[in-house]
C-alpha cells in the first residue's frame, strides 16, 4: 500500500483485546494498514481521535453499557468526517445505530466475521476515501438556483461541490474539470436534463461519469421517463437532508 494513502490508523474498538481482535490487528499489518486498539474507554478514544483514519467496532453486549462513549465517538467522526464498521448481530447493529446515525455507520458485518471480507472492505475503504479522496467531487446542475444553493449548503462539508444553472454551463465546467457524480434537475427549460444526460453519454470525457437526476415530480409517468434513461439513481426534490446524505454515502461506498 503506497505512503500517499497510509494517512491514519484504522481505530479497532472492543470492550477487550481479544484472540479475533489480535487477529485482526495481524491481518492489518500483513496488508501493510497501521492500526490501535481501543478498549470502551473516554479516555482512550480522546487520545486515539487524532490518529483516526476508520473506526472498527466489533460489539459485544458491553456496548449496552457505554453509551457515552459511542456520544463521543459520533461526535468525533462529525468533526472529523471519519466512518465507521461496525462487526456485530443484528441487536448490536441496531443499538449502534441508535448512537451512530446511518451515514456514519459506513458498514455492517454480521456475525459470525467474515475476516477476510473485512480485510477487503477496509482496504477498498482506505484505498478510496482515505486523505485527498475522502471527498469526491459533485456537480449539481438546476436552473432553480435557490434549491441548488441549498444542496449546497447540505454538502459542502461533506463534498466538493460546484454548481451550473443550466446544461451549458455544466459542460462548461466539465471541459476543465472531473465530476464524480453529476446531481441533474431532469425539468430543466432550453436543454431538458434527459438530453443533458445523452449527450455527456456521448462524449468520450464523460460517457462513464454517473448521473443522478432531481425531480420534483413523483408521478408514475415521469418516474417512469427517469428510469428508461438509465441513471446512476433518481432524487425527489422532497429529499431531506440526512437521506440525501446517506444516499450519495452508499453510492460512492459502492461506486468506489
Amino acid at each position: 500500500m503506497s505512503e500517499e494513502i497510509k494517512l491514519g490508523k484504522i481505530i479497532l474498538i472492543s470492550s477487550r483485546e481479544s484472540f479475533l481482535v489480535k487477529g485482526i490487528e495481524t491481518k492489518l499489518s500483513d496488508c501493510d494498514i497501521p492500526m490501535k486498539y481501543c478498549p470502551l474507554e473516554l479516555k482512550s478514544l480522546e487520545m486515539l481521535a487524532e490518529e483516526a483514519e476508520l473506526y472498527v467496532i466489533i460489539a459485544s453486549e458491553e456496548l449496552k453499557e457505554a453509551p457515552e462513549f459511542l456520544v463521543y465517538l459520533k461526535d468525533v467522526c462529525k468533526e472529523t468526517e471519519r466512518k465507521v464498521f461496525v462487526a456485530g448481530n443484528p441487536e448490536e447493529y441496531e443499538f449502534s445505530r441508535l448512537y451512530l446515525t446511518g451515514q456514519l455507520i459506513l458498514k455492517w458485518f454480521d456475525r459470525p466475521l467474515d475476516i477476510p471480507g473485512l480485510m477487503q472492505e477496509i482496504q477498498n475503504y482506505i484505498q478510496n476515501f482515505a486523505g485527498e479522496n475522502r471527498k469526491k467531487t459533485i456537480l449539481i446542475v438546476d436552473d432553480d438556483v435557490t434549491y441548488m444553493k441549498l444542496i449546497y449548503s447540505w454538502l459542502k462539508d461533506h463534498y466538493h461541490v460546484a454548481m451550473a444553472n443550466s446544461g451549458a454551463g455544466a459542460f462548461a465546467w466539465l471541459a476543465s474539470n472531473k465530476a464524480d457524480l453529476v446531481l441533474l434537475d431532469y425539468a430543466m427549460p432550453i436543454v431538458s436534463g434527459a438530453t443533458v444526460l445523452k449527450m455527456l453519454k456521448n462524449e468520450t470525457e464523460t460517457d462513464s461519469t454517473p448521473v443522478m437526476f432531481l425531480t420534483g415530480k413523483s408521478d408514475k409517468e415521469t418516474i417512469m421517463s427517469v428510469i428508461d434513461l438509465h441513471p446512476a439513481d433518481y432524487l425527489l426534490k422532497t429529499i431531506d437532508k440526512p437521506t440525501l446524505l446517506q444516499k450519495l454515502d452508499n453510492f460512492f461506498y459502492k461506486r468506489y
